[in-house]
């Protein structure tokens, strides 16, 4: 029985890279990696397939939660042959996330986890581009999904959602790497079983900063919903990719990337969202 859920499972990302055109034999691709189940799953479907992946590690130096993760990240990469980058927050900005998010709390009101995705998206492009990828692949599933599309819907920006799918963005530009998302028709229990059937070395623990309480209510309300209309994530995802054309159109915008005029990365502003915080906790 879980050889054969096993089975299925690999067979149906594989359809998902496939029909979404998400990676070609010749790519390379950077994963980004947390070292959860989603990622590390993904990390080792990909290596399993063929694909040219390595791994990329931000240490956001959050106590043991994130020891643990790296060891455990570390472990895996070592049995699996695959290399393995690692960023250090205070190589790069000389202070641990908890540093940088309560600096700019004191002077702003975001929640933790809008402060740490936009330094994480940041870090991530600009390493990933250093290493010369063209992909950087993702662990969001299915959960994350929904979850997102609600959340933009209900706060009344569904603008926000323009970019979203299997594969992301829809301005391109040449200093903005490709996101891809492997696991996206999967559950948030489908990956976690696949991951506790492959004995990955992973914490199972929530990022212990991640108290989003608007996605934390979405989330709970999704799952209540999914008990009892069995099949009502997949249906609100597919519903919303057969919309998103539509969306496109209706909100469409003539809109290219720039470069930051502090850091040169790729932005949709002037300045960047991370340079923005950056420059709010310095502010005396």
């Amino acid at each position: 029985m879980q050889a054969e859920f096993i089975r299925e499972f690999e067979k149906k990302v594989e359809k998902t890279i496939d029909e979404y055109k998400l990676a070609e034999r010749g790519d390379k691709i950077i994963l980004a990696c947390s070292g959860g189940k989603d990622s590390i799953t993904t990390l080792y479907l990909l290596k399993e397939f063929g694909y040219d992946v390595e791994a990329l590690m931000i240490d956001l130096l959050i106590g043991k939660w994130s020891d643990e993760n790296l060891e455990n990240t570390k472990k895996f990469c070592r049995e699996h042959k695959i290399k393995l980058h690692i960023i250090d927050m205070r190589k790069e900005f000389g202070c641990s996330i908890c540093y940088i998010r309560s600096g700019i709390q004191t002077k702003m009101k975001l929640s933790n986890c809008a402060i740490c995705g936009v330094i994480k998206r940041w870090l991530l492009n600009k390493k990933a581009r250093e290493l010369n990828a063209n992909k950087i692949a993702t662990g969001h599933n299915l959960d994350d999904e929904a979850e997102t599309i609600l959340m933009n819907l209900f706060a009344g920006n569904p603008e926000l959602s323009l970019g979203m799918g299997p594969k992301n963005g829809i301005i391109t530009n040449e200093k903005f790497v490709q996101r891809i998302k492997p696991l996206y028709f999967f559950t948030n229990e489908e990956v976690r079983k696949y991951s506790e059937a492959k004995n990955f070395p992973v914490l199972y623990d929530p990022c212990p900063c991640s108290v989003n309480a608007f996605r934390r209510d979405i989330r709970q309300w999704i799952s209540d919903l999914e008990k009892h209309d069995p099949g009502i994530k997949m249906s609100i995802v597919k519903n919303f990719l057969e919309m998103l054309p539509s969306l496109r159109k209706t909100y469409k915008t003539e809109r290219k990337l720039k470069s930051c005029r502090v850091c040169e990365e790729p932005s949709s502003n002037d300045i960047c969202k991370r340079c923005e915080l950056i420059k709010i906790l310095r502010a005396s």
